[in-house]
């Protein structure tokens, strides 16, 4: 089909794939390098067993992060700027004090992973060259391109994680196990069972997830020009952003626990604690490919986390103190902006160095999330409900019964969580 001015109209595909931006990137952050950690340790230690929480987890992210998205675009604000705005003072401080280590050590859990897994693809360069390599490149690309263009790269990076989909196919596979796994939920009531579950549940659930998404819809329809007249149209697309972002985000962590639960826990590895671990225990047993494809996915997650993890703290940062902020702002033209990120990396960097360990550090980031996130979605489904702020735009009832559910489970993870750890 052609306009009168001899441009060929794009096809569906085409048309879909320019619709998707912030939901695709949000949902693939989801599975960064701590994330693939803590999938990959479920399907070592219990094979099969918690393929189902996939299918569990898709609707409740969904629902929040469409909640946060249609904050952002309604309010022309983020997260931060609504809790400034509309909620007490110590609720907002409160956040930034969780906040800010949580995310930090994330940073460096991922940045820890992303080097180890550098050093399994070219062994005589340590891992520690690749991590300060990867900050380094990450910082650079951050102050240097304009928010389009990390856009961009961001919305090409998830591409790379495509190859978890094709790893589980590189052996032979159960298919009528895989199904029974995927529809009937499995749940063994022992601490170390129950640790994994809240571990999935916090790595897909995260705070950081809810403060990007609201400030990267304003972000996006700033660059947009559209000056934020936000109507049915641009929230439907929005919509569809979102669930195909954690539709994608969700198929990923399927198939990191199909691969190690098959591959790993059929060969007898049954304790992963790091993604190299992953990585490194698949070679013997399914083939250099699908090493290689695993090593190569870990790089790409980093990459598209680690930008989505620095950028939602300094969002929160500059939000709650009133700076200047924004992607698509040049380096002198909001400082702040950028020294927060910088001062994140940096210190995410650091924790390789001063004696915190990976793994310490995801326990620290999962109890600092799991103790925020029931508070947060409390706070959104308040806000995504009050017609002061949201208009005609408040929750529909689909979206408050699987928000109030993702509420009940979350508190209830974190609940465990403390009684675990204390």
């Amino acid at each position: 089909m052609k306009f009168e001015n001899g441009n060929k109209k794009p096809n569906k595909l085409i048309r879909f794939w320019k619709l998707l931006g912030p939901g695709l990137v949000t949902g693939a952050s989801d599975d960064d390098p701590s994330g693939i950690a803590t999938y990959s340790q479920a399907g070592a230690a219990y094979g099969l067993s918690t393929l189902w929480t996939s299918i569990l987890a898709f609707p409740l992210m969904a629902a929040i992060q469409k909640m946060c998205a249609r904050i952002g675009l309604v309010t022309s604000q983020g997260l931060t700027g609504t809790l400034k705005k509309h909620y007490p003072r110590p609720i907002l401080y409160i956040m930034l004090l969780f906040s800010f280590p949580a995310i930090v050590m994330n940073i460096g859990a991922d940045i820890a992973g992303m080097g180890a897994v550098g050093n399994l693809l070219f062994p005589s360069i340590d891992a520690s060259f690749f991590s300060v390599f990867f900050t380094i490149l990450l910082l650079g690309l951050i102050i240097y391109l304009p928010y389009r263009k990390i856009a961009t790269v961001l919305k090409y990076l998830c591409i790379v994680m495509l190859v978890y989909f094709i790893v589980p196919f590189l052996c032979r596979q159960d298919f009528i196990d895989i199904l029974k796994a995927t529809f009937i939920p499995t749940i063994t009531f022992d601490e170390n069972f129950i640790a994994i579950l809240v571990g999935i549940l916090g790595t897909t659930i995260s705070p950081y997830l809810f403060f990007w998404q609201a400030s990267v819809e304003v972000e996006e329809m700033k660059n947009k020009k559209k000056h934020l007249v936000v109507n049915k149209k641009i929230i439907s697309n929005m919509q569809q952003d979102v669930d195909f972002g954690m539709a994608f985000s969700g198929f990923v962590m399927y198939f990191i626990i199909l691969t190690t639960g098959t591959v790993l826990f059929n060969g007898n590895i049954h304790q992963i604690d790091t993604v190299e671990q992953a990585a490194m225990a698949l070679k013997p047993l399914a083939g250099n490919l699908a090493y290689l494809l695993f090593a190569i996915g870990v790089i790409g997650t980093g990459l598209i986390a680690i930008p989505v993890l620095s950028g939602s703290l300094s969002y929160i940062f500059t939000e709650a103190f009133g700076w200047e902020q924004g992607l698509d702002k040049k380096f002198h033209q909001a400082k702040g902006f950028y020294v927060i990120i910088a001062i994140s990396l940096l210190l995410g960097l650091s924790l390789n160095y001063i004696g915190i360990s990976p793994i310490k550090a995801l326990i620290y980031t999962a109890i600092l999330y799991g103790i925020t996130a029931p508070v947060l979605i409390a706070i959104i489904l308040h806000i995504s409900n009050n017609k002061k702020i949201m208009g005609e735009y408040v929750n529909d009832r689909l979206t408050n019964i699987l928000g109030f559910i993702a509420l009940i489970i979350m508190s209830l993870a974190a609940g465990l969580l403390l009684y675990f750890q204390f």
